[in-house]
């Protein structure tokens, strides 16, 4: 079976509802401080991996995730992000 092309991945993020769909690239390593978005938001992870942290939450853990992830993240909820050592793409859906 034969990876999705990332026509197809977009696609499959907009049938889930979302409107603004778009692919993402991070270089190795890559970091994103703690930050919230107004509206919920999607990742459908392509290649690489994608490493989630929640601070408020009452035990915050970080979650890796590799291709064909989906990772939903909730409206003004706070959330930190690291890519893995090779980067990362993926799909965003807003």
């Amino acid at each position: 079976m034969s990876a999705k092309s990332r026509n197809e991945s977009e696609n499959e993020v907009r049938s889930w509802g979302f409107n603004h769909v778009f692919t993402w690239t991070d270089g190795p390593k890559a970091h994103y401080s703690p930050h919230t978005h107004n509206g919920v938001t999607t990742h459908l992870i392509l290649r690489g991996q994608f490493t989630v942290l929640y601070p408020d939450d009452p035990s915050p853990q970080k979650e890796t995730f590799g291709p064909g992830s989906r990772i939903d993240v909730e409206a003004n909820r706070l959330h930190e992000v690291w890519m893995g050592d090779e980067g990362c793409t993926y799909i965003i859906g807003e």
